[in-house]
């Protein structure tokens, strides 16, 4: 390993490794360094090592070693550390904070408003359901007042499986009453529920309208009202439930093996012991409201088909209405089709009244009777049955038959009514016959092109 060494020597003086090792110097002053490679060092050294010889200035050297000094080596340190920090950015949190707070000012102000909305809801909630709950409670003869927790029960939460059919205002749910009182026995009471779907003002008019008429009337071909109820909101009407379904449930079944034979709906139009439901139809209107559009605007209760065109301007059900409505059931049990649903027909839409109206005019209105009886009725019934329906569904009112004239025509003892090729036209006030008989001057062309819709 080479190594430096550092003697003291006359400034002048040039000196080699071979000089070092062959000659004797003379003492002098000054610094000479040369390279040496017969030095002993420490073995395994890591430093850089500095030999010294002693040359003294009166030439007597004491002795001949040479003290090596190791450089480049750290002995002891006193040094004081500091760890030095990044500098923090700040930017994300200002930004976050110039988002964040007038964010949440925001939707403070939002919750405080809709807390006051919901508060002041509550308040108005309280208030008509202490009005509604006092004018039912002060009503002679109500029937029970349900929990809704009792009918959402009885529902199984009103699922869809228990839904039995939708009105015009609601939809009914079946359901199963069990005693609490009596437990161990075990017994139920199937009742039909009917929940109002609407809970707005017009809503609570038709549910109190239904309620105040219906608990005060007693028939056997009525369904009895069990109960009501009204909470938070809610609008329900508990009725007996009618094991058999309704009348709609079987005629329009889609094969012809379930559907009612012949022998089964003349006796529904006869004396089969059926039972009404849902007066919706008799809620009565705002008598401030005279004009079609305004009654159009208000909602005519009732279901389409069903409702006579005069009760769109009255608002009012009369004996006369009555007899339009069972005109439409006696044409939809003939037919088997809806009275609210549109028949096509060579590219045009007709309502059952005046389809069948047109198959009368055309000669041919045996064609309207349902053809899932296959031709196992009898045809002079069932014409018969199909002009009764139109003359109940003449549009004007005076013109329909009397009650008993019905009943004698559905029992066989008169003769079918007279019924008009044409359909006469609707007029409001009612003009009488002599402005609604179809041999007038105006012609055939213009009252065939007239579409009257109800």
């Amino acid at each position: 390993m080479m190594m430096m060494m550092m003697m003291l020597l006359p400034p002048s003086t040039q000196l080699s490794s071979e000089h070092y090792r062959n000659k004797e110097w003379n003492a002098g002053e000054g610094f000479a360094f040369l390279i040496a490679s017969d030095i002993n060092i420490p073995e395994q050294s890591h430093g850089r090592w500095l030999g010294l010889t002693n040359a003294s200035t009166d030439g007597n050297a004491q002795t001949t070693s040479k003290p090596a000094i190791q450089l480049n080596c750290v002995l002891e340190w006193d040094l004081k550390v500091e760890e030095l920090h990044p500098r923090k950015d700040w930017t994300w949190l200002k930004i976050a904070v110039g988002v964040g707070v007038p964010t949440m000012a925001l939707l403070a102000i939002l919750g405080f408003w809709l807390g006051i909305r919901y508060v002041n809801k509550r308040k108005r909630t309280r208030v008509e359901e202490s009005n509604v709950l006092g004018t039912l409670k002060r009503l002679p003869g109500m029937p029970r007042e349900f929990k809704y927790k009792e009918l959402k029960e009885a529902t199984n939460n009103f699922h869809e499986s228990m839904r039995l059919g939708q009105g015009g205002f609601g939809i009914v749910y079946r359901g199963t009453l069990h005693d609490k009182d009596h437990a161990d026995t075990k017994t139920s009471t199937e009742i039909a529920v009917k929940k109002f779907s609407r809970d707005n003002i017009k809503g609570k008019d038709d549910f109190l309208a239904e309620l105040t008429i219906i608990h005060r009337l007693r028939h056997k071909h009525l369904v009895r009202l069990v109960g009501w109820c009204y909470e938070k909101g809610k609008l329900l009407l508990v009725y007996d439930f009618m094991p058999n379904g309704s009348v709609d449930k079987h005629l329009y079944e889609t094969s012809s093996q379930n559907t009612l034979n012949w022998k089964h709906r003349c006796k529904i139009l006869a004396d089969f012991n059926a039972r009404l439901g849902d007066f919706g139809l008799a809620r009565a209107l705002d008598q401030e409201r005279n004009s079609y559009a305004e009654l159009e605007l208000a909602g005519v209760p009732g279901t389409m088909g069903y409702v006579a065109p005069e009760c769109f301007h009255t608002g009012k059900a009369t004996p006369e209405s009555d007899v339009f409505g069972f005109g439409a059931v006696v044409l939809e049990i003939v037919c088997g089709r809806s009275p609210g649903i549109k028949i096509l027909h060579e590219h045009h839409q007709y309502s059952l009244v005046d389809w069948v109206w047109m198959m009368h005019r055309e000669g041919r209105i045996e064609e309207a009777i349902d053809k899932r009886l296959n031709d196992d009725y009898v045809f002079d019934e069932a014409n018969q049955l199909l002009l009764l329906g139109l003359a109940c569904s003449h549009p004007i009112a005076s013109e329909r038959p009397q009650t008993q004239a019905i009943c004698q025509i559905i029992a066989g003892t008169t003769p079918a009514p007279s019924v008009p090729p044409f359909k006469p036209v609707f007029m409001w006030p009612s003009m009488g016959a002599a402005y609604s008989s179809t041999e007038s001057t105006v012609s055939n062309v213009f009252l065939s092109s007239i579409t009257v819709s109800y």
